[in-house]
């Protein structure tokens, strides 16, 4: 039924022009997080398929706390210069010597073996003793 009724017609119009703008404001920001999207998708998929280092139920929370993120603007890369600012700040607790090979580690002098993904990283510097006991 029709209303002849103008405050109807106007309600009307006005409700269909809200819908409008927030579909329109929808695509702006599904077109704004396309990247962010398709990562998902791929993370949701690598979980899915048993293809990461966790539980799937925690996998898919990872992936949705990262889209989260990523929407909000706080998953970027860190600059350069925090970067170093983390490396650093790693070997603050020690002194002395300790502290100067703890460095030397986070320049990535020495060795590197294993891998986040299996449990850790170990970096080592073996440095010979200059008076080894007799």
């Amino acid at each position: 039924m029709i209303s002849r009724n103008p405050r109807s017609r106007f309600a009307a119009l006005a409700v269909l022009a809200a819908g409008t703008l927030m579909c329109a404001g929808t695509a702006m920001a599904a077109g704004e997080s396309a990247e962010a999207r398709a990562k998902y998708k791929s993370d949701v998929a690598d979980c899915n398929a048993g293809r990461t280092q966790e539980d799937r139920a925690t996998c898919l929370r990872e992936a949705g706390a990262a889209l989260q993120e990523s929407r909000r603007g706080d998953l970027a890369n860190a600059p350069r210069a925090q970067k170093q600012a983390n490396t650093t700040q790693r070997c603050d607790a020690l002194s002395g010597s300790d502290r100067s090979a703890c460095e030397a580690r986070m320049r990535g002098e020495g060795t590197v073996s294993g891998s986040v993904a299996g449990g850790g990283v170990l970096r080592e510097i073996v440095t010979p003793d200059p008076n080894p006991p007799k």
